[in-house]
């Protein structure tokens, strides 16, 4: 049974006084508050008042603490318990906490232009007789400002780039505090390991992160000119430093109180490696482009070959051979053309079939003129059938214009896909096969052994009762 989960879209189309600015202040703080669960070590649960009650719209675990809800709470109503402290947190506009023996839940408004729109409850778990460390001190600082920041509306921050490129870091990954002047305040042991491989030797705490870096870079490259604002946290952006082959991506966070700078948060990663996977994956795209495009200019060395040894023939039916397998072999080199202008494994089938239109009107043996019609479409076929799925087409279109139209006439293509479900319909309107089954010549067997084999379809050949023939096929397409 198939349950539907309801999203944050689902529960603020509910509420109907909240605009779309509104909505997508929510939507922006929901994309970005990861951040906050990590620095917290809470979980976060955000509250959007429906009528007269509360409704979760959205909630996060915290990566670097377990967490204290194990259910899934988006969609379900508040309880009695925290109605009243949910709306008293939207009429003062203040910070409330409550402390039990067990955790301490704290209720945020959610502020935009000046109005409570919501509530962030952050549930962090209470540890008794334990003396919290120095990382666990910076962090909850760091939170600290950031709720602030969200109860007077500067947090989100817009244009914060939250899925700005694979490889975004995260608050476990390493996190760096400076203050408004660019010092280092705190750095997490991971940060200290990113900055050494980067050639920072000394101490992070103290140095004015942008100035020590700055030294780091080659005379011969050429940084991103965000880089200086990252590091100085006057940017809600994300930058990679790449020094002596070490890349790491640094992503800002800059902390205000009331429009006044309280200096940053830097996240950090190291992604040399995924970098290097990714070059790795583009030489692989560029020789598999290289080997598609060869492979085609080889076909129609071949293509050309056949034409000019068929033009030299004086057999009449060696001739004809010839032609069709020069024919054949074209419209394969038509599809490796497509593949080599693409790095995916899959090719726009529409384009392919109309460059197989145009040579199969350019060959196709007829002395009369004949109208080729094209309905539907294809949609996008993986590289591994695209070029069986041309030759079946090549073949079908050329035997309705050569043997079932001798007089000329029109020929209609028919394509309708389903998801993977491609039908195919080629009608003519010639002279038919009558009563009789298809040719059992070498076209036909070619067909039927590639549809059934290569493309998981079947194909059937009948009469149309207006006269011609119509070639119905079912594929399969993976």
């Amino acid at each position: 049974m198939i349950v539907y989960v309801p999203r944050l879209k689902d529960v603020l189309t509910t509420s109907e006084n909240l605009t779309a600015a509104q909505s997508e202040w929510l939507h922006l703080l929901v994309g970005d508050w990861q951040t906050i669960a990590d620095l917290s070590f809470s979980d976060l649960v955000l509250y959007i008042p429906v009528g007269e009650e509360f409704r979760v719209g959205a909630q996060t675990r915290p990566a670097t603490a377990a967490t204290l809800i194990e259910g899934d709470l988006v969609g379900e109503y508040a309880k009695q318990s925290v109605i009243t402290d949910l709306r008293c947190t939207m009429r003062t506009l203040r910070i409330m906490e409550i402390a039990s023996s067990t955790r301490i839940t704290t209720f945020v408004p959610v502020v935009h232009q000046g109005v409570a729109i919501a509530v962030l409850q952050v549930l962090s778990a209470k540890f008794q007789d334990r003396a919290p460390s120095q990382r666990y001190l910076n962090y909850e600082d760091i939170a600290a400002i950031l709720m602030n920041m969200i109860a007077s509306g500067e947090f989100p921050m817009e244009g914060t780039p939250t899925g700005f490129r694979h490889g975004t870091p995260r608050v476990s990954d390493g996190l760096i505090h400076i203050n408004e002047d660019g010092v280092v305040l705190y750095a997490s042991p991971n940060s200290v390991s990113h900055y050494r491989r980067l050639g920072i030797k000394q101490s992070l705490v103290g140095l004015v992160l942008a100035e020590a870096v700055a030294e780091l870079i080659e005379d011969y490259s050429v940084p991103d000119e965000s880089l200086p604002l990252v590091l100085m946290g006057r940017a809600a952006w994300m930058t990679e430093c790449n020094s002596r082959g070490v890349v790491i991506s640094m992503r800002a966070l800059p902390l205000k109180s009331q429009g006044q700078r309280l200096g940053a948060v830097l996240l950090t990663r190291d992604i040399t490696e995924l970098r290097r996977q990714e070059k790795q994956l583009l030489t692989k795209d560029a020789t598999i482009r290289e080997i598609n495009h060869r492979v085609k200019n080889n076909l129609q060395t071949v293509s050309a070959l056949l034409r000019l040894q068929g033009r030299r023939a004086t057999n009449t039916e060696t001739k004809q051979a010839l032609e069709q397998a020069q024919r054949r072999v074209s419209m394969i080199a038509i599809v490796h053309e497509g593949l080599s202008q693409n790095i995916d494994e899959v090719v726009e089938f529409d384009e392919v079939f109309g460059n197989l239109l145009r040579t199969v009107r350019d060959i196709a043996v007829t002395d009369y003129p004949v109208d080729i019609q094209f309905f539907g479409t294809f949609g996008q076929v993986r590289a591994a059938q695209a070029t069986t799925l041309a030759v079946v087409l090549n073949e079908v279109i050329s035997n309705s214009i050569e043997h079932g139209l001798p007089n000329g006439g029109v020929v209609e293509i028919h394509a309708q896909r389903a998801e993977q479900l491609l039908t195919l319909r080629v009608l003519d309107n010639g002279t038919g096969i009558g009563d009789k089954e298809p040719g059992g010549g070498l076209g036909t067997q070619i067909v039927q052994s590639l549809v059934q084999g290569e493309l998981n379809g079947k194909i059937n050949w009948k009469p149309r009762l207006e006269g011609g023939t119509e070639v119905l096929a079912t594929i399969r397409l993976q």
